[in-house]
């Protein structure tokens, strides 16, 4: 079970949950307001929230994780490490109260999608990070990576896993390839093809099968769009919208082609090469997941040095080794052909976790729903969705 799986079968999805947070006063903090007394130098020690299954563990004791434990072995540094984040918008109703209020969350260090972290760059509820004091930041951090349009230079945020949302279809089944997003609308796929029912997760490769450039889509782009997926709402071209399980209806070939994620069919593929993944020719959406550091964390600078821990390039590869999504640390790659296994040292030349130029050249990463867009855009598109 993939990551991803497993947040979707533990939380209420994004889709579901895409207008939490919505209703509750928004709590600007002000750039002077954010920062709390560090205790790093006295109090070695952090918090560390994340996702299910995004770290590597050790094969024979799952309690381990060595990229984490030698960082606390090689600084002095222990780490709480919770795997408490389960949906976006569910861990922002856990700690909005506090933010909003002006109090510590009691995390130093926290994982969230880049649609998410946008909305709390806006609030002011992150805290810049010293690039001074992250070299290996500065130096690895994937170029295509580095200015998201909200956190630009990301300031306030550093990619913690990258990935793309695009095509998984079943070669052998489907009997001919899939190039582009409009090729899913082929009579012999009518109701065998599935959509991401998440707004965030599926609005930005839908409109660039509309030849919309995502960097800067427009209200009327979002409208267009849905009416084309109405269309074939209407028509019942579209099987359903789905979370994560998509994984297993591609699996049994009860679909034939769905909307996808990279990391989640480097999995599939393990046991069925006949799953392909494909970043259309009109493009595909690159994301990420990134690290901030909550206003009022009592370990800033601690929390900073475990983020510069995973931009060494060998740190970095270890973990892309076992959570298998875009490494947002380039140089790791070489890291990895230089291994001695096999299995390891193919991973490098593996275009879903290193994209090579050709496929660069076709990801974009999408310009945010803003605030005052979202509450309208989330209602038609569940309306859509059905939920």
């Amino acid at each position: 079970m993939s990551r991803r799986s497993l947040l979707r079968a533990l939380g209420a999805g994004a889709a579901g949950a895409s207008l939490a947070g919505c209703g509750v006063p928004a709590a600007f903090v002000e750039p002077g307001e954010r920062a709390g007394r560090d205790s790093s130098a006295t109090d070695r020690s952090l918090h560390f929230a994340n996702w299910p299954l995004y770290i590597d563990t050790d094969d024979e004791n799952t309690s381990k994780r060595p990229t984490l434990d030698a960082f606390s072995e090689r600084t002095g540094i222990s780490v709480t490490y919770t795997e408490e984040i389960n949906d976006n918008d569910e861990f922002f109703g856990k700690i909005s109260p506090a933010l909003m209020n002006h109090q510590e969350t009691g995390r130093d260090l926290i994982v969230i999608s880049d649609w998410m972290a946008a909305r709390f760059v806006r609030l002011g509820w992150v805290q810049e990070m010293d690039r001074a004091k992250q070299p290996n930041v500065a130096k690895y951090l994937d170029p295509q990576l580095r200015s998201p349009a909200f956190d630009a230079g990301r300031r306030h945020s550093v990619p913690w896993q990258s990935g793309i949302t695009g095509i998984a279809y079943n070669r052998k089944r489907l009997g001919r390839e899939i190039r582009s997003t409009g090729d899913l609308w082929a009579d012999d796929l009518r109701g065998r093809v599935t959509l991401l029912s998440g707004l965030d997760e599926s609005f930005a490769l839908l409109m660039q099968g509309d030849g919309v450039d995502i960097t800067r889509w427009t209200a009327d782009d979002f409208h267009t769009m849905c009416e084309h997926i109405e269309k074939r709402v209407r028509s019942k071209h579209i099987r359903r919208f789905t979370g994560n399980d998509y994984i297993k209806d591609l699996s049994t070939g009860d679909v034939l082609a769905c909307q996808a994620y990279s990391g989640d069919v480097i999995q599939l593929q393990a046991d069925n090469p006949d799953i392909e993944f494909v970043v259309p020719e009109e493009g595909a959406e690159l994301w990420a997941e990134s690290l901030m550091i909550p206003n009022l964390a009592r370990h800033k600078r601690n929390a900073e040095r475990l983020v510069d821990h995973y931009y060494d390039p060998e740190v970095a590869a270890e973990l892309a080794t076992w959570v298998n999504y875009v490494c947002p640390v380039p140089a790791a790659r070489d890291v990895l052909a230089s291994s001695k296994d096999e299995e390891t040292a193919a991973l490098a030349e593996d275009p879903l976790i290193f994209p090579d130029d050709a496929m660069r050249q076709r990801l974009a990463i999408a310009r945010d729903i803003t605030s005052e867009e979202r509450m309208g855009f989330a209602k038609k598109w569940n309306a859509i969705v059905g939920l």
